[in-house]
């Protein structure tokens, strides 16, 4: 690949290839499209919401790793071995002091806090993540690269902060929200059911080393003291990203997933963030994330697609998500999980145009703000108008934008030139790039060429990987599974299927969030079985009862799904009924919601 771009370079310019030569356009979707681990964004999200600004290196390899050898080898050296014995002898845990008591306090970090790469087990492997057991996990620098999550967690301070402007800003006091940024933790809905026993000490609120635990008045559970006690060895929160430690304010072009995302979640933590007991908190919360980032996703892709056909964007009020069908039995009955199976390689298979989808758009994005003669739409907080300009521009409506005929020469150019670069090492993309009966559209025809040379299975892998993440799949609080299946004959090529599943967790959280009465009316509210999966359908694009456009699936098998999920809402206690009338299905919570102000 790298004697490709360099062929990509001396065709075009380094600028443009710059640009294009990505699997991102963070105008539509703010992250970086690789894989990431969903289970460390929240740490990550605390400190952003606490300190107004993207975390930066800390000290947590400093502390623990061993002090000399390469970087590699010093971040290899942090075990939660390592760990147990550094806190065996501090002082808030003095007791663990001989090695019985040092393992047992490794089993506990490993179970509570700390996780191992890939998931290992073993005190010896390597510690990369943190849980978000307390809001102290902020000042443990894992990962260690914010690189690493995908720029997650700035999309969703972005959606959650609800801002205007091209950063994140720090709120004043008096300003309105459930979730301010830099403020104290009883006044952001997500800080304050993590942060028991933590003050902040008189002084600035961006102060890195301001917050501290109250040792005297706060009653915290094991894995919270724990989490505690590692953040102790470090003098202070760690410092902001060099470079760019602002918090972009864009978000996804999906307007409506992102304002349901913040919603769902707003309404689940005020109403019981102090009512559910903390490890199914976390556990639900997760899901929650999981949940909004796949339809994001879904309704990122239904939006494109439109894009690529119509040039424009859908008003927020019209926008839907992908549908896709649901395994209610979560693998149980295979011919269940084979339909939900074929549903999601549909959903995937639309999605694989994706990539394509972008190279466009980054493409006309270079040519569009570099002529002056374009007037340029604001790109943040939402870039619906300059994705729309640049759906005039893909069309060549001369009308809107009299310049698009230049454009589309310029692009054709480009194609052309690349084309004789390419004649040696790559015959196959010179002649698609040339092949203008086939795809007279120039900007489509670089798009494609351009996706060859980078890799199909490398762009595809990256971005499957990223669907991975944002589903949890096989986690026991996400919304997927995988599994490998051979094509054809025994002994055909293996490939991977996925089908999109509710685990217990995912199953409760929606039941709760659904549960709760519009506006500020207290309790809950009645909601039938038939509502909730209407519900499911209509807000996240999740098919229980009803066929997914496009496919074929016999009412005997839509009825089996929906009987497998009632039962286990009634193996959950969320489903009340007194007899087989549905309008007498009723769902409850095991959680009352409280009365948070």
């Amino acid at each position: 690949m790298a004697n490709a771009r360099k062929h990509v370079e001396e065709a075009l310019t380094p600028g443009l290839t710059r640009q294009v030569w990505s699997g991102d356009y963070r105008e539509v979707l703010p992250a970086t499209l690789q894989d990431y681990e969903l289970s460390a964004v929240l740490p990550a999200v605390f400190y952003m919401f606490r300190f107004g600004q993207r975390r930066g290196l800390g000290r947590f390899i400093e502390t623990f790793g061993k002090e000399d050898g390469s970087p590699a080898e010093r971040r290899r050296s942090v075990t939660v071995q390592r760990v147990a014995e550094r806190l065996g002898k501090s002082d808030g845990l003095a007791s663990f002091d001989d090695d019985v008591s040092q393992a047992i306090l490794a089993d506990l970090l490993l179970c509570f806090c700390l996780e191992n790469a890939k998931r290992a087990e073993g005190r010896d492997q390597q510690v990369q993540r943190i849980s978000p057991a307390h809001y102290m996990a902020s000042w443990v620098d894992l990962p260690q690269s914010m690189a690493h999550l995908r720029f997650v967690p700035d999309m969703i301070v972005a959606m959650l902060a609800n801002q205007e402007g091209e950063q994140v800003a720090v709120n004043g006091k008096g300003d309105k929200g459930w979730f301010p940024v830099c403020r104290p933790h009883r006044e952001n809905m997500l800080l304050r059911p993590f942060s028991r026993g933590v003050k902040i000490r008189p002084g600035p609120l961006d102060d890195l080393a301001s917050d501290h635990f109250d040792e005297a008045n706060a009653d915290v559970g094991v894995d919270q003291l724990l989490t505690i006690r590692l953040a102790a060895e470090f003098d202070s929160a760690p410092l902001g990203a060099r470079g760019e430690p602002k918090i972009s304010n864009q978000r996804p072009l999906a307007e409506l997933a992102g304002h349901r995302f913040s919603e769902d979640i707003r309404r689940f933590l005020r109403a019981y963030s102090t009512e559910v007991p903390r490890h199914a908190l976390v556990d639900m919360l997760e899901s929650c994330i999981a949940i909004g980032m796949t339809t994001v996703l879904s309704h990122t892709t239904a939006l494109l697609l439109e894009w690529a056909e119509e040039g424009c964007i859908p008003e927020r009020s019209k926008q839907e998500p992908a549908a896709v069908l649901v395994d209610c039995s979560n693998g149980v009955d295979h011919r269940i999980r084979s339909c939900a199976e074929q549903s999601m390689d549909d959903l995937t298979r639309r999605m694989e145009r994706l990539p394509e989808t972008l190279m466009v758009l980054r493409l006309l994005d270079y040519h569009a703000k570099h002529d002056r003669k374009i007037l340029s739409s604001p790109k943040k907080p939402i870039a619906t108008d300059w994705v729309n300009l640049l759906g005039d521009l893909l069309h060549e409506r001369n009308e809107r934008q009299p310049h698009a005929p230049l454009i589309h020469y310029s692009i054709d150019q480009d194609a052309s030139k690349l084309a004789d670069e390419l004649n040696a090492d790559y015959p196959e993309v010179a002649s698609a790039l040339r092949n203008a009966e086939v795809q007279p559209n120039a900007a489509w025809r670089l798009a494609h060429g351009l996706t060859r040379l980078m890799g199909p299975a490398l762009v595809h892998r990256h971005f499957s990987s990223f669907i991975d993440s944002s589903l949890m799949t096989d986690r026991p609080n996400g919304i997927a599974v995988k599994r490998k299946t051979s094509r054809g004959a025994r002994g055909g090529r293996r490939r991977d299927v996925r089908s999109l599943t509710l685990t217990d967790p995912a199953l409760e959280y929606l039941a709760h969030v659904h549960l709760l009465p519009s506006g500020k009316k207290p309790g809950v509210r009645k909601l039938s079985l038939g509502e909730f999966v209407d519900t499911l359908r209509q807000r996240y694009g999740f098919y229980v009862d009803v066929i997914p456009p496009g496919m074929s699936v016999s009412n005997e098998l839509l009825l089996t799904n929906r009987a497998a999920l009632e039962r286990r809402l009634r193996d959950l206690g969320l489903l009340a009924g007194v007899n087989d009338a549905e309008t007498m299905k009723r769902l409850r919570p095991r959680f009352q919601p409280g009365g948070d102000d």
